[in-house]
């Protein structure tokens, strides 16, 4: 890994760290402001499974538990590309019910400092889903796959020419051992 890249995750990561360990400790600071968003989520979360939390506080710490381990695994460069996903799933949800601009009820301060932090927070996602496609300069999955697919069909190609080689010289050889007398 290049030091840019391990640089680069590092200071990408610092903020999920940060938040997500202060978040972890103390998600009643939050509540109230991710009430909104958690209520209509809950139904959805109790299709899913039914023992799934819903309380708000739970999905606050549950939110910032799983962005303090993704943003530790980023930071140090173990399983950087699932743990830029995750963050970037952990992130969506937190900027709807930390940064709601579009509230009308809000004064135009509180609405401008609000959509500073939630255009902050899409260029941390799009931070996310270039380090999430980084391959490290690794050919990524696709080429891989057709690099298999051609060599594959290259062998196969080579093994058929070579069986019709070998069976003209046994359609020649067995000719020959019919002209052959004895």
């Amino acid at each position: 890994m290049t030091p840019v890249r391990s640089l680069a995750r590092a200071m990408l990561s610092g903020i999920f760290v940060v938040s997500g360990y202060r978040n972890l400790r103390a998600p009643q600071r939050l509540a109230q402001k991710a009430a909104p968003v958690t209520d209509r989520a809950a139904p959805l979360l109790r299709r899913v499974h039914p023992n799934f939390p819903t309380e708000t506080e739970q999905l606050i710490r549950l939110n910032s538990a799983v962005q303090l381990g993704a943003g530790l695994m980023l930071a140090t460069g173990r399983l950087t590309r699932p743990a830029a996903l995750v963050l970037a799933g952990t992130i969506v949800p937190t900027t709807i019910a930390g940064h709601p601009f579009w509230n009308k009820e809000d004064d135009a301060a509180t609405r401008d400092t609000n959509r500073i932090h939630f255009l902050k927070n899409m260029g941390l996602l799009g931070g996310l889903l270039l380090a999430a496609a980084d391959t490290e300069g690794k050919p990524g999955l696709r080429w891989r796959t057709g690099h298999r697919i051609g060599h594959s069909r290259r062998s196969v190609e080579r093994a058929v020419r070579t069986a019709r080689r070998e069976a003209r010289i046994a359609v020649r050889s067995a000719a020959t051992a019919r002209r052959i007398p004895g």
